[in-house]
């Protein structure tokens, strides 16, 4: 089984720059306090580590 993480969105796109409402996008996320299970990969971890101050690894599977 792949490892996974889970991530939740902690910020709001509001008056943020477009590219960092596209990576919210990318990584499925829209509204605030949802949450994603995403397959644990380079460029996830990337889109991620990019706006740490919108987003927050909730957990990590195996």
């Amino acid at each position: 089984m792949a490892k996974t993480i889970v991530v939740k969105q902690i910020g709001s796109p509001i008056r943020r720059p477009e590219k960092q409402r596209a990576t919210l996008i990318g990584l499925g996320l829209n509204k605030m306090n949802r949450t994603k299970e995403l397959e644990d990969t380079p460029s996830v971890r990337g889109m991620v580590n990019s706006i740490p101050h919108l987003v927050e690894i909730i957990e990590e599977r195996g």
